[in-house]
């Protein structure tokens, strides 16, 4: 999956380590997923002007508990409808079937009897439509940019697949085999070996230890859980999980009337996944690949936060990435241009539901020198954490991070992927503000902390790819 234009932290290496379709507190407690009531709602019309979104964003809740969202924004003629599903691999709590929420990102494309995949396809052709979907841990979206003069059949055709999806157990038996035919393509890659090894290892009991695509042996057997895959879309697939993101020439008003007209009778379900909580690590673990085809690898991944709006952590994780591990740090300097001992480096944290990875990785050029560059990776942690920045420095990563993704969100597509993914993080699209505007409050004391909280032998996990049968790494 590449790096998302959401996360700006550049995450170099991890693009190459994750495989996934198209993929707080330290605590995961289950929850409903609905989030608090919704009134209708919209930005300060007198402090929108202050927001990284400055346009402003409009909310509307059916009393099935569907959240709409809606954001208009100047594009004559075109609109962005995002279906954002709040499940993902995290949900997937009971063993042996892990990979449905990826699973159904195919399935929902099989069509429904008024609509069935012919059909469907056609009718996208005649809204003039591009439509599409993925998955990652936490959520699934689905999403489609067309003419806004057919808004009305968008929403008719993405309401009747959500509600009424229908598939013979020979289509889903077919889909199952597509499915394993991917993993296998994807686990070619000794990088998404890596991964699935690296979270295997890092996790013992939350649902983030096992890929988006799921574990392989549930993959194989997937063909044989067609009843199981009825149960899991009437759990999810229900208005208390989705949030419908529409964007472009439209109005609010029009785009609630379009809600209660075609999503007024979906019916809320009952079921909450009880996802483990994650017991803290304490020691470092080890994963190896022995592999001499590709240059060695190392990658040093820290146990780090859970995604807030409100905490200043992953933020300052973000502002931190960048100073350490950008193309533009004193390491990569060093590393790559000066000794060059090292074809690239990069590190950060995605965002997440619940505590998840930091990971910095490193491309090497001689195996031997694998100890050492992790030495320096630690050395230049553990400099942040006792001395800190210079405040120009700091200064100069902050307006990037914010204007670049400011920047960024320039068309109703961007606008509504970049909310869709703050809907997936807390179910509340406002989040996006909150969040940017933490940035501004990231001090070097900030950075110190973050750095002494999360980079601990303690809670590391250190992944390396050589042709040795060892990882050459203490």
């Amino acid at each position: 999956m590449p790096i998302n234009i959401i996360k700006i932290s550049a995450i170099l290496a991890i693009s190459l380590l994750v495989a996934c379709s198209d993929n707080s507190p330290l605590e995961s407690t289950a929850s409903s997923v609905t989030p608090p009531a919704i009134a209708d709602s919209v930005a300060d019309a007198a402090t929108v002007v202050n927001k990284i979104l400055p346009n402003p964003i409009y909310q509307h809740q059916l009393a099935n508990g569907l959240n709409v969202v809606t954001v208009p924004f100047e594009s004559p003629g075109t609109v962005a409808f995002y279906t954002v599903v709040r499940v993902g691999a995290r949900d997937e709590v009971e063993e042996g079937v892990t990979g449905f929420a990826h699973f159904f990102e195919h399935m929902m494309f099989r069509g429904t009897d008024k609509y069935p995949t012919d059909a469907y396809s056609d009718a996208l052709k005649s809204v003039g439509a591009s439509a599409n979907a993925n998955t990652s841990n936490d959520r699934t979206v689905y999403h489609m940019t067309g003419n806004v003069a057919r808004l009305d059949l968008m929403f008719e055709l993405e309401s009747d697949r959500m509600m009424n999806l229908n598939y013979s157990e020979h289509d889903f038996k077919t889909e199952a085999g597509a499915v394993k035919g991917e993993y296998t393509k994807n686990f070619a890659s000794p990088y998404q070996q890596l991964s699935e090894m690296t979270r295997d290892t890092a996790y013992d009991i939350h649902t983030y230890k096992h890929t988006t695509m799921g574990f392989f042996d549930d993959i194989v057997d997937m063909p044989n859980q067609y009843e199981y895959s009825l149960q899991f879309f009437k759990r999810f697939y229900r208005p208390e999980y989705a949030t419908l993101v529409v964007v472009g020439d439209v109005t609010p008003e029009r785009v609630n009337d379009l809600a209660e007209t075609y999503y007024g009778d979906w019916q809320t379900g009952s079921y909450i996944s009880n996802v483990p909580v994650e017991p803290t690590q304490s020691a470092t673990r080890r994963v190896h690949l022995q592999n001499g085809a590709i240059p060695p690898h190392i990658s040093l991944n820290y146990k780090g936060p859970a995604f807030s709006d409100t905490e200043i952590d992953m933020p300052a994780l973000d502002v931190l990435s960048q100073i350490l591990f950008s193309n533009t740090s004193p390491l990569y300097r060093k590393l790559v241009l000066e000794e060059q001992k090292v074809r690239f480096i990069g590190g950060g944290a995605g965002d997440s539901r619940d505590p998840s990875l930091f990971s910095i990785d490193a491309s090497l050029i001689d195996k031997a020198d694998m100890q050492y560059v992790k030495d320096e990776i630690v050395n230049a942690i553990d400099a942040v954490r006792t001395d800190g920045v210079d405040l120009a420095t700091l200064s100069s990563v902050k307006s990037n991070l914010k204007y670049s993704f400011a920047m960024s969100i320039d068309n109703p597509a961007a606008i509504a992927n970049s909310l869709a993914h703050y809907i997936m993080l807390t179910g509340e699209p406002e989040s996006i503000n909150r969040l940017y505007a933490q940035y501004d409050r990231v001090s070097v004391d900030d950075l110190k902390d973050v750095a002494a909280k999360y980079f601990v032998e303690s809670g590391l996990t250190i992944a390396t790819i050589s042709e040795d049968d060892v990882g050459g790494v203490l």
